[in-house]
């Protein structure tokens, strides 16, 4: 009778770590983070203490350092980004809060783009199909500096999709953070100067940006509507396609089976 072959040591634990480290493992420990840093959104709102006045006791560039972290840790955890741009503006001026939000938005960024590299990629790339999805992953993937500049300049994209579409193509770090970086200063700017001014809302720099706002909006509609109705005019029409065919059928059943199937 044989004896059994022991196993090697360890290898639960190799089997262990293994399943941990399977992509549709960190994904789900990806959908369970964003979804517990929604609900404490949701139930704590972490934007009020910027909107009360906080930091209490700090001030200068101690302040602004302090509101960066937690400005990039709330939005890595969908606080949305233009209440933190009113705040930033509000709190420390158009200057020091322009710094403090672009800093806190480049962190955010990074954040979610490094969460969705690590726990996401693996298992969402091969559930990358389709025509759109395709473009959109050779776009980022090809081009990902300046596909990600023109997201940042047109705000009709949310924040977090775009980080973590960024995160399953396969653009770099650097491209990422340099575009979000740079593309995100006229529309952080426009929030934060009307946060800045929102005790004069008659004053030109508010009225300027106020203006700043809504036109990147309407132009942001603009572009994705005209990019839709170029898609769908992409699409070859189904009838054109299939009129060959209609008449190598008729022509193979002859004159009179050719007119009933035209009828």
């Amino acid at each position: 009778m044989l004896a059994p072959v022991p196993r090697p040591p360890g290898s639960l634990a190799v089997r262990c770590s293994r399943a941990l480290l399977a992509p549709r493992s960190r994904l789900s420990l990806l959908a369970l983070l964003l979804l517990t840093a929604a609900t404490l959104v949701v139930l704590y709102e972490p934007q009020r203490m910027f909107t009360s006045g906080w930091p209490p006791h700090t001030s200068g560039a101690g302040a602004v350092l302090l509101f960066g972290l937690a400005y990039g840790v709330c939005a890595a955890a969908f606080v949305p980004r233009p209440v933190l741009n009113l705040a930033a503006g509000a709190l420390f001026g158009s200057a020091a809060g322009l710094t403090g939000a672009l800093a806190g938005t480049v962190l955010g960024a990074g954040i979610a783009f490094t969460l969705g590299r690590f726990l996401g990629q693996d298992a969402l790339r091969p559930l990358v199909r389709g025509r759109w999805l395709t473009a959109a992953d050779g776009q980022l993937s090809r081009h990902g500096f300046r596909s990600m500049l023109a997201i940042r300049l047109f705000p009709g994209v949310p924040f977090a999709a775009a980080n973590y579409c960024a995160a399953v193509s396969r653009m770099g770090y650097l491209p990422f953070l340099l575009a979000t970086a740079l593309g995100s200063v006229p529309n952080t700017a426009a929030y934060v100067v009307a946060g800045a001014q929102a005790g004069s809302p008659g004053s030109p720099a508010f009225l300027f940006s106020a203006g700043f706002i809504v036109l990147s909006g309407l132009g942001a509609a603009v572009v994705a509507w005209r990019k839709r109705h170029g898609l769908r005019a992409a699409v070859p029409a189904a009838a054109p396609e299939s009129e060959p065919e209609r008449e190598r059928v008729g022509s193979t059943l002859g004159p009179v089976a050719k007119v009933d199937l035209v009828r």
